[in-house]
């Protein structure tokens, strides 16, 4: 299976302009076909009986070379992949707002997200150190994998330049602990599993909220442009990326202990996007991370040997007794311990829904969303209650 592999890259001045140059044509490229086609968009509803057809990738990019470069000598300075590969990703943007899945893309400016990628002659020299075309051989600060890539993407996070590219992974089969175990996520506490361990959250956020919040104060008179303004902003994002890598490590340590030492994890398919429509938990939730832990969780487990499976959102685990199947009708957030009024049984609210969980049965889908009925092989496990979906 194909993973990403990520690393900073070590610059000099003279790099670091080179690869500035490359982010601004990719920039420049972007911008231009945003434009181009937004006016074709726009003769097409104005003239519905003289449409022009909503060109490809390939069609932006003669344009590109036909109209724009002539007029822009500084695009033979950069790989011709630069803006090749932005018209790419546009035309991807545009497929994704035709089909309702996003946004219409919009225009990129310089500082945000910068990021450009190269295909064509890239090698691996030594431990240490990657070939790039028109780029020539840059310095990394940690060993790279031994692999020829065929593409590589350069990007910038708070004045901080990184490569990545895809390297080629065998999975692994690990012995695994514990059969299968449910995993509930909270607010409180990262997650609760029904064998009783409980993982607390890194709250990176709320750590430094304090500390943020007073950089972001001092910054609010700050001439905009100014050398100030600058190295204030700098300040800023490295604190934002300081509060990403903290939670990033968080989960993945997490993720990576369960799918190494569980052969099925069952976690809920939660609506994230709902819950942070509510205001008093949205920093919360948003601080937690949890659409990223499903995300590292689904590939981890196929890298690992283990399966996920993915309990239906409108399931009541936390109302639902795990020892009598009692479901209550009215269970309140400040409730943090269950007590079931039919068999007297009294537990952890967390602990309570993570054990009904890994019964659930009826209730599971995959990790893409489809109901456990278009699952292709469900295969029975040791415990009776549980299905391992092989294909998820």
């Amino acid at each position: 299976m194909l993973l990403g592999f990520k690393t900073e890259l070590k610059l000099n001045n003279k790099q670091r302009t080179r690869v500035l140059k490359h982010c601004g044509v990719a920039r420049h490229g972007w911008n231009w076909g945003l434009a181009l086609t937004k006016q074709i968009l726009d003769h097409n509803k104005l003239n519905p009986k003289q449409k022009i057809k909503f060109p490809s990738a390939i069609d932006l990019h003669k344009w590109l070379v036909a109209l724009v470069k002539p007029e822009n000598p500084w695009y033979f300075e950069v790989s011709k992949c630069a803006p090749q590969y932005a018209l790419r990703d546009l035309r991807t943007a545009w497929d994704r707002c035709f089909k309702r899945v996003s946004g219409v893309p919009k225009f990129k400016k310089k500082g945000k997200s910068d990021s450009f990628e190269l295909d064509g002659t890239i090698k691996i020299c030594g431990s240490r150190k990657i070939q790039l075309p028109r780029l020539g051989v840059l310095k990394t600060y940690e060993n790279l994998p031994q692999v020829k890539p065929k593409s590589a993407t350069i990007s910038r996070t708070a004045n901080r330049w990184y490569i990545s590219f895809k390297i080629e992974v065998e999975p692994s089969d690990t012995p695994k602990a514990v059969d299968a175990v449910g995993v509930d996520l909270g607010v409180k506490s990262l997650a609760t599993l029904s064998t009783g361990e409980v993982f607390e959250g890194a709250k990176p956020y709320r750590q430094l909220e304090a500390k943020l919040s007073r950089l972001q104060w001092l910054n609010r008179h700050k001439q905009i442009g100014s050398a100030n303004w600058k190295k204030a902003q700098r300040q800023i994002a490295k604190l934002h990326q300081r509060i990403a890598n903290i939670r990033s490590y968080s989960l993945h340590k997490l993720t990576t202990y369960l799918a190494k030492n569980h052969g099925v994890i069952v976690i809920e398919d939660l609506n994230v996007s709902g819950l942070m429509a509510n205001r008093k938990l949205a920093k919360a939730i948003a601080d937690m991370g949890f659409y990223e832990f499903r995300r590292q969780l689904e590939y981890k487990t196929k890298l690992y040997g283990s399966s996920l499976m993915v309990v239906n959102r409108f399931y009541p685990s936390s109302k639902t007794c795990s020892q009598c199947g009692t479901k209550k009708e009215f269970l309140s957030l400040q409730e943090r311990v269950f007590k079931c009024e039919h068999c007297s049984f009294e537990c952890n609210r967390d602990l309570n829904a993570a054990i009904n969980l890994k019964n659930a049965v009826s209730h599971t889908v995959s990790a893409c969303g489809v109901d456990s009925a278009d699952v292709a092989t469900v295969k029975q496990e040791n415990f009776s209650l549980l299905a391992n979906v092989s294909k998820l």
